[in-house]
C-alpha cells in the first residue's frame, strides 16, 4: 500500500525553501501521526542533516547532533562542545557551501535545553549563513510559541511556516482502495490521520481493526486521544475531561460546566486551547457573528475523537478486562447515526466546491433556531452575489433512499423563513444522499424558477472535496 498520498503544496514550498539562495528558516507542526517525517523525508536530500529529537538530557542530544552531523562533515564529531553555542559556532565556522539540517521534535531540544531558540536566532540571523534550518514538531502549542509569539526569539525569522493538518477524506478512498459509502464510513472513524489508515489498511475489515487497534488494551491507538494532548499539556485532565463531556453530547458551555462542577468562565481559556489545537470546534448559527454569539455549540471536530469519546471512554472497564461486546454492540446499533453525523460534516464541507444551482457559494455552516417551534438546517451558505441562499439536509441511510424533490424543496423553503438572513433572498434547496444511495446531492430549483430542475452535481478533486460528499466523490 502507498504510504504516502497528496501534500504536494507542501512539498513544493518547502522545495523551494531549500533551492533558494543563502540560509534560512522554514518550520512545519502538526499533531502526531499527519506524516510530517515521511514528509521531510521526501523532500530531503541525501546531503541533508536529518536528526529526530528524543527526551534526554541536552550533553546526550548534543552528542547525537554531532553525530548525525559528521555524516555530511566528517570527522565533526571528534570534538565535544560545552553548550549549543559552542556547537553552532564550530559548525558555521565549517560549513562553506549550502547545507539544510532538519531537527526533528524540536520541542524536546527545547525542553532540555530552554536556551537554544535564542542561541539558534543569533545564527540565523547572519546575513553570511549558508544552512537552511527546519524545525519540526508535534508539539502545536509549543512550536507556535517559538514562531508565531511576539516575545519568541524566533519570531519573524522563518521563511516558510507550515501545518500539516489532517488529509480530506477523499484520500482515504485511494489508500485503502474503498468503495465510496465504505469510505465515508472509515473516515468517520479514523478521520484524515495518514497513520491510521495504514494502521486501519493491515486487517481485513472495519470491527477487526477496531478490535486489534482500539478495543484491545494494547491497541496502538487505545489512549491515543491522551496522548495527543501530553504532546501539548504537561496536565492534560481538564482538557480530557472537556473532550470527553463534549463526546459524550454536552454541547453547550453551560452543561460542561454543570457536569465539571465549574463556573463556565473558568473554561473558556480550555475550550480555546482545544479549539486552537483543531480537537474541537466552536460552532454559531450561520449568519451570526463567532465574536459576539451566544448560543455557541462545542463539538468534536476529529472523527476519530468523536469515535473514541462514544465508542471506546465509556466501557473502558470492559475493555480493560478484555470484554469487547459491549463497545461492539454500542457501535453496531449507533454506527449508522455515527456516520450521519460525519456526512453532515462533509455535505458542508463540498458546498464551496459544487456549482449548486450555477452559483458559487461561501462556505457553509449549520443554522438552529425558533419559529413556532425548533428549527434546524444542516447546510446554510450564501452565493457570493449576496442574491441566493442555499439551504439543504443531509440524509444517510443504508438503504437507498427515495426522495420527493417536489416536497423536499417546499418543506426547506417554508422553513427557510426562519433564518434571518432569508429574507429578501431567492432560496436555493438541496439534498445530499448519502450511504445506499450512493452520495448524490439533489438541487431543485430556486423559488420562484419556473420549472424544477433536478439533478446530480459533480464534484472536484479528492483533497479539495470530501470523498462522499455530492457528487462524483461517491
Amino acid at each position: 500500500m502507498n504510504k504516502f498520498w497528496n501534500r504536494e503544496d507542501e512539498q513544493a514550498r518547502l522545495r523551494a525553501f531549500l533551492t533558494a539562495p543563502g540560509g534560512g528558516l522554514a518550520v512545519l507542526y502538526g499533531r502526531r501521526r499527519c506524516g510530517k517525517s515521511t514528509l521531510l523525508q521526501r523532500v530531503l536530500d541525501s546531503k541533508a542533516v536529518y536528526f529526530q529529537a528524543d527526551q534526554r538530557e541536552a550533553p546526550l542530544q548534543r552528542r547525537s547532533v554531532l553525530n548525525a552531523l559528521s555524516r555530511i562533515l566528517p570527522e565533526f564529531d571528534r570534538a565535544s562542545y560545552a553548550d549549543w553555542n559552542d556547537l553552532l559556532a564550530a559548525l558555521y565556522a565549517r560549513v562553506s557551501r549550502r547545507l539544510c539540517v532538519c531537527l526533528d521534535e524540536f520541542p524536546y531540544l527545547v525542553q532540555a535545553a530552554p536556551e537554544l531558540p535564542s542561541v539558534l536566532q543569533r545564527y540565523v540571523d547572519r546575513p553570511d549563513g549558508q544552512i537552511k534550518w527546519i524545525l519540526c514538531g508535534s508539539s502545536q502549542r509549543m512550536m507556535q510559541g517559538l514562531v508565531l509569539d511576539r516575545t519568541a526569539p524566533l519570531y519573524g525569522r522563518a521563511g516558510e511556516i507550515i501545518k500539516l493538518a489532517p488529509l480530506g477524506a477523499g484520500w482515504l478512498a485511494h489508500a485503502l482502495k474503498l468503495a465510496p459509502p465504505d469510505a465515508v464510513e472509515a473516515y468517520s472513524v479514523w478521520g484524515g490521520v495518514p497513520r491510521y489508515w495504514e494502521l486501519a489498511g493491515k486487517h481485513k475489515d472495519m470491527e477487526s481493526a477496531l478490535k486489534a487497534l482500539v478495543w484491545d488494551r494494547f491497541g496502538v491507538l487505545h489512549e491515543e486521544p491522551l496522548r495527543l494532548l501530553l504532546d501539548d499539556m504537561r496536565g492534560a485532565v481538564q482538557l480530557y475531561s472537556i473532550m470527553s463531556l463534549i463526546g459524550a453530547g454536552c454541547h453547550r458551555v453551560s452543561e460542561i460546566a454543570g457536569r465539571l462542577g465549574k463556573p463556565m468562565p473558568s473554561l473558556m481559556r480550555p475550550l480555546a486551547q482545544l479549539c486552537e489545537l483543531g480537537y474541537v470546534r466552536r460552532d454559531v448559527p450561520f449568519g451570526e457573528s463567532h465574536k459576539n454569539s451566544k448560543r455557541s455549540l462545542y463539538r468534536l471536530q476529529d472523527s476519530f475523537l468523536r469515535f473514541y469519546f462514544r465508542f471506546v471512554l465509556p466501557y473502558e472497564s470492559a475493555l480493560a478486562q478484555g470484554v469487547y461486546g459491549e463497545a461492539q454492540h454500542a457501535w453496531r446499533a449507533a454506527r449508522v447515526h455515527h456516520v450521519a453525523a460525519c456526512w453532515e460534516d462533509l455535505s458542508r464541507a463540498s458546498v464551496p466546491w459544487l456549482g449548486l444551482a450555477g452559483q458559487t457559494w461561501s462556505v457553509a455552516s449549520p443554522w438552529w433556531g425558533s419559529a413556532g417551534g425548533p428549527v434546524e438546517f444542516d447546510v446554510v451558505a450564501r452565493s457570493l452575489d449576496g442574491k441566493e441562499l442555499l439551504v439543504g439536509e443531509c440524509k444517510w441511510a443504508e438503504k437507498s433512499v427515495v426522495v420527493d424533490v417536489a416536497k423536499l424543496a417546499a418543506r426547506l423553503r417554508e422553513k427557510a423563513c426562519a433564518i434571518p438572513e432569508a429574507q429578501g433572498r431567492r432560496i436555493v434547496t438541496v439534498c445530499w444522499l448519502g450511504g445506499g444511495s450512493q452520495g448524490r446531492a439533489l438541487c431543485p430549483a430556486p423559488s420562484g424558477a419556473g420549472r424544477r430542475r433536478n439533478g446530480v452535481c459533480g464534484g472536484p478533486p479528492p483533497d479539495g472535496m470530501p470523498v462522499g460528499a455530492a457528487g462524483s466523490g461517491l
